[in-house]
């Protein structure tokens, strides 16, 4: 049971990192991307972070702060929240998510597939 959060979580992470690094390579400007610009985005996202479990958490969370500004308020907005629940998993002694916080990463991540199929 803790293997298939485990990847949910990760799923999550990877969506979303991938979707930070094209914002910050590719966006320089203040301007939103539309919806179809932000999951393109997202879609081609190759970011990955790296160390341990807290530092990773850590440099999502930052991550995901950068990008959500750049996207589409659809997708912007749960990527927002999830800045919120990773930052408060790597404030944690663990650095990683709790199942609590990962159901709610799962139910941002799912508000972004209603836009981006």
């Amino acid at each position: 049971m803790l293997k298939s959060r485990a990847g949910v979580v990760r799923s999550v992470v990877v969506s979303a990192g991938l979707a930070a690094s094209l914002l910050l390579s590719g966006c320089g400007g203040t301007q939103t991307m539309d919806v179809t610009a932000s999951c393109a985005f997202l879609n081609d996202d190759t970011f990955k972070p790296d160390g341990n479990q807290q530092q990773q958490s850590k440099q999502i969370a930052e991550h995901y702060h950068q990008i959500a500004g750049k996207l589409a308020p659809e997708i912007g907005n749960p990527i927002k929240e999830m800045a919120s629940i990773m930052d408060e998993a790597a404030a944690s002694s663990l650095g990683a998510a709790t199942q609590d916080q990962q159901e709610k990463l799962k139910v941002q991540f799912n508000k972004i597939g209603e836009y981006c199929k």
